[in-house]
């Protein structure tokens, strides 16, 4: 049956019970190269899903996010393949525009559930994309044991990361087996992929925790306009850029010498849930949130320069010693840099009468263990922006490399 028939603009009835009773994720088209794609085309259509990394990661960020982590629940290394061989086809038509399984959201047999949930009927792909990551404990679990055969192939830059101080991390919303981070340019598309995917892991993986977030807060590609996060100023000035491939090539993606081959041409994420203590922040004077951000609230200029990407002068005593553009800065930081994809929220209010808000903080990069390790735990002990931050979830993943064809699947190489 053609991938053709089922776009999900356009649902055409199936004649014949035969036909409509088939259940599953299609078989997908031909591959796909991933092109470079601008920031304009990514935002409003089709980003491609097949190629040599994962789309993603250096996508011009989208506007809205659903991020969810599962814990699996099945015993069977087994049933684990074949959910990610499903999840992997579904993701292929999704991105694409499509329905998740091959008959769609209204073109089945009344007597049978349909393999769509159907809420993203008449919406475009949207820039829908879909990336995946294995958590430290699917290779072994809290208690030690290895369920699916995978200790020996845990990476060494998968060691959990510390404690750091002021945390105040929940176990409940962090962690995690698997983790899928779906971003598009309208939340419904996002929403309706995680949904989709969540139903057809049905019984092998369960929704531990999951996020929605909108307005990035960090641009990935030079085409962007930096945006800004909820204490009102520019984020991400300094963020990884896709056009800066020798800086992508030495802090973002992972190589077999790095002591994993099956990771090579991936990258790990780190996730942190950081609420922002609105309510405090916005009773502080304009002088002091400049002084702590270490920029100008307008232009978003390094303190004492004139426009946004001047180069900040460290050297100079008009950026303090605690303010966070000194202490998240590269040189300060042995020149480690992160690729950030992180996105606002509001979860309603506390009970207390204050919002439930923040950033939900997003890096890649080739090793946390020399990249965002050592720049929390300089921002930790030292930023003056702590007083109104509290980190409450904490997440680590290893995401692979892309998916070549219609052959592959999410995972293959740590699985074979």
């Amino acid at each position: 049956m053609s991938d053709k028939s089922f776009p999900r603009r356009r649902v055409i009835a199936l004649a014949g019970a035969g036909v409509a009773g088939v259940a599953g994720a299609a078989a997908v088209g031909g591959a796909l190269l991933r092109s470079s794609d601008s920031a304009a085309e990514a935002a409003t259509d089709q980003v491609p899903f097949y190629g040599p990394v994962q789309a993603g990661i250096v996508t011009p960020a989208q506007d809205r996010l659903h991020f969810v982590a599962f814990d699996v629940v099945t015993k069977s290394r087994e049933q684990l393949v074949q959910m990610l061989k499903d999840w992997t086809a579904a993701a292929a038509r999704m991105t694409a525009g499509k329905d998740a399984g091959e008959i769609g959201a209204t073109a089945g047999i009344l007597e049978a559930p349909p393999d769509d949930t159907g809420e993203a009927i008449g919406l475009p792909a949207a820039g829908l994309t879909l990336t995946v990551g294995f958590g430290p404990t699917l290779f072994r679990d809290a208690t030690g044991k290895d369920r699916f055969g995978l200790a020996a192939r845990k990476p060494a830059a998968l060691a959990d990361l510390p404690h750091f101080p002021g945390d105040t991390i929940d176990a409940t919303i962090s962690g995690g087996d698997i983790c899928v981070q779906a971003c598009a340019n309208d939340p419904q598309v996002a929403v309706h992929a995680i949904r989709n995917l969540a139903r057809i892991g049905m019984g092998v993986v369960s929704v531990r925790w999951s996020q929605l977030g909108f307005g990035r807060t960090s641009s990935t590609s030079t085409a962007q306009t930096t945006p800004r996060n909820l204490f009102g100023f520019k984020d991400g000035t300094a963020n990884l850029k896709a056009e800066e491939t020798d800086l992508l090539r030495e802090h973002l993606w992972a190589v077999a010498d790095d002591g994993s081959d099956w990771m090579a041409g991936g990258s790990y994420l780190v996730s942190r849930k950081i609420r922002m203590m609105i309510e405090t922040w916005d009773r502080t004077s304009l002088g002091e949130q400049e002084d702590i951000i270490g920029r100008t609230k307008g232009e978003g200029a390094p303190i004492g320069q004139g426009r946004e990407f001047d180069e900040p002068d460290l050297t100079s005593t008009s950026i303090l010693a605690d303010a966070h553009v000194r202490l998240a800065h590269p040189t300060t930081n042995s020149g480690a840099h992160l690729l950030r994809r992180g996105y606002n929220f509001v979860d309603g209010s506390d009970g207390l009468g204050r919002l439930n808000a923040g950033l939900f903080f997003i890096a890649y990069q080739r090793d946390p263990r020399t990249h965002f390790v050592p720049i929390q735990l300089n921002l930790a002990r030292h930023d003056a922006m702590n007083e109104y931050l509290r980190h409450v979830s904490s997440g680590l993943f290893a995401c692979p490399a892309g998916v070549s064809g219609p052959d592959d699947f999410w995972g293959r190489a740590l699985f074979a």
